[in-house]
């Protein structure tokens, strides 16, 4: 296991350094990115699986299933990715106390696009491949141990136990969840 975190941190320094150089600050940096990364995906897994189960709960034909998921990833990777780029740079500024670079802010906004766009297709993809009663169990499941998935890869870059990551990670994202399986079973019904 440590050499498959070790590869993906290398890549993702090697990634880093190709943008930034040596002469960023490279704590700040890897600040940006993990926090942006983690916000990003968990934000996608649990907003999109939780909209995704409410409409399926509440019967919806599959091919608005399939919109309503589509339109939300792209519109809210894009809104994600603004606010990143804005609320890095307000900070940036205020602890500059003045005018602040658009570089890191930018990377961390397109980090959050990214992380969030791709990570709203893991709930989507059981609605393209099967029914909307099976793919709804299929698409709790996956978010639920990508959740688990993205807690270890954030204990392993914080260096804290990899278990109590997952579970944290899953606990926390699977309370969302619920909430939208709820809220879909109370409102369309």
């Amino acid at each position: 296991m440590d050499q498959v975190f070790g590869s993906v941190g290398r890549s993702l320094a090697t990634v880093r350094n190709y943008f930034l150089g040596d002469e960023e600050d490279n704590n700040m940096s890897k600040h940006i990115y993990l926090r942006n990364f983690i916000f990003g995906v968990e934000d996608s897994l649990v907003s999109t699986v939780g909209l995704l189960s409410g409409v399926a709960i509440a019967g919806v034909p599959a091919k608005t299933i399939l919109l309503t998921g589509t339109v939300l990833i792209f519109v809210e990777a894009f809104s994600m990715a603004v606010g990143s780029f804005l609320s890095e740079h307000s900070v940036d500024a205020y602890l500059k106390q003045g005018e602040a670079e658009f570089r890191l802010p930018i990377i961390g906004g397109l980090v959050m696009f990214f992380s969030y766009f791709v990570s709203g297709f893991i709930p989507l993809g059981p609605y393209l491949l099967t029914e909307p009663a099976i793919a709804l169990k299929w698409s709790i499941g996956l978010s639920l141990i990508s959740l688990f998935i993205l807690g270890i890869i954030g204990a392993k870059l914080s260096s804290t136990k990899l278990w109590n990551g997952g579970f944290r990670m899953a606990m926390v994202g699977g309370i969302a969840i619920a909430l939208g399986v709820i809220v879909g079973k109370i409102i369309g019904h």
